[in-house]
């Protein structure tokens, strides 16, 4: 087993930055950050806006560094592509940022590892730099032909890095389908298994017929939350709806039979989850690994024009993991009847949450012998 002592010039320092995009770069991270303190290694995190606030929560007393997040928007439309389009200059501007904000920390610090969940800029040869990401290949909605140009563009950003970690499983039980596994990957990923903060608890007695979490940016967020809220004013069932607000953590009750949290800590979210008899959500895929892990019933909403999104939810419901409904259509007795009449099927096991741990021991073995 490796344990570092703290305050010793052996021990690593490791820094860790998610993505903004919504909360799922962040949420993923945890039990990464949470195994790398119990090896003894010295964590810094660097974040902004909600990742930086759930992470706070989480980890109270942690060293923070404000690192500027992309502040992706998506329009009120449907369709993400021309929205997107118009913020990449937005986009590579972020990634030429971040690059030269490691390069200057890396200056006046030390770091041994540095661990980036889907920020292309934050690689630099003096270290260690490792790249999360569950997209190997990436859904335009545009066809084939730019899906290719895409994973051209995002592999030329990987190869820049030590390593690739992607977070499912490396053989044909994958959550993630053909996004994790491409026919052409172009790289030699390692595969870290399952991530998820969230542990399974059987004996939690049911509190809630539903709950509803939401997530992602804006505004698409706050349209399906509004569209939701309207509906459970004709449902009498006990729900709780999870905004996804981590910087603001009160608590509302529009009515006797529902709680709004703007957000709840993994400990907390964790016992509502397993207290809960359906659960509705986004298709994130952070969000299917917390489900999985949990055994729990759920069905999907895909983020509208997100073509990462609405090809997962399709996954899920082709493979008999979880049925989804779109967005524009949805409807809360329809939803509830396909849940209830869908045979759900949950290959996965606790052992494939474990894998990741090995990756993490290798990269500490070997940058303590460096």
């Amino acid at each position: 087993m490796i344990v570092f002592q703290m305050n010793n010039s052996t021990t690593p320092r490791i820094l860790l930055a998610p993505l903004d995009w919504g909360l799922g770069h962040a949420t993923r991270c945890i039990p990464i950050i949470r195994y790398l303190q119990q090896k003894g290694c010295e964590v810094v995190l660097a974040a902004d806006g909600a990742p930086a606030g759930l992470l706070e929560a989480e980890f109270p007393g942690i060293r923070l560094m404000q690192l500027d997040g992309y502040g992706i928007r998506y329009g009120t439309g449907t369709s993400l592509f021309g929205s997107m389009l118009l913020q990449l200059p937005h986009i590579f501007s972020s990634i030429r940022n971040e690059q030269h904000w490691l390069n200057e920390l890396l200056e006046k610090e030390r770091f041994d590892v540095v661990i980036s969940d889907n920020r292309p800029g934050l690689w630099n040869k003096k270290t260690h730099c490792i790249y999360i990401t569950h997209q190997l290949l990436i859904h335009s909605g545009k066809g084939k032909w730019l899906n290719r140009i895409l994973q051209k563009l995002h592999t030329r950003y990987m190869k820049k890095f030590s390593e690739v970690w992607v977070p499912d499983m490396p053989s044909v039980k994958t959550l993630a389908g053909e996004l994790s596994h491409p026919p052409h990957p172009g790289i030699q990923p390692s595969y870290l298994g399952l991530l998820s903060r969230l542990e399974k608890n059987t004996t939690e007695e049911q509190q809630y017929d539903l709950t509803v979490l939401l997530s992602g940016p804006e505004p698409q967020r706050s349209m399906l939350e509004q569209k939701i809220l309207h509906q459970l004013q004709g449902y009498s069932g006990r729900v709780l709806l999870v905004r996804g607000l981590p910087q603001n953590n009160s608590t509302v009750h529009p009515n006797q039979h529902i709680t709004v949290h703007n957000h709840l800590p993994a400990e907390e979210l964790q016992k509502a989850l397993c207290s809960s008899a359906l659960i509705i959500c986004r298709s994130g895929y952070t969000t299917l690994m917390d489900l999985v892990k949990l055994n729990k019933k759920a069905l999907l909403i895909p983020t509208p024009g997100q073509p990462e999104q609405e090809y997962l939810a399709g996954y899920m419901q082709k493979q008999s993991y979880f049925p989804f409904q779109e967005q524009q259509a949805f409807d809360l007795s329809t939803a509830i009847k396909t849940a209830d009449l869908f045979s759900y099927r949950h290959p996965f096991t606790e052992a494939d949450f474990e894998i990741y741990k090995k990756a993490l021991n290798e990269v500490l073995k070997s940058r303590l012998q460096n």
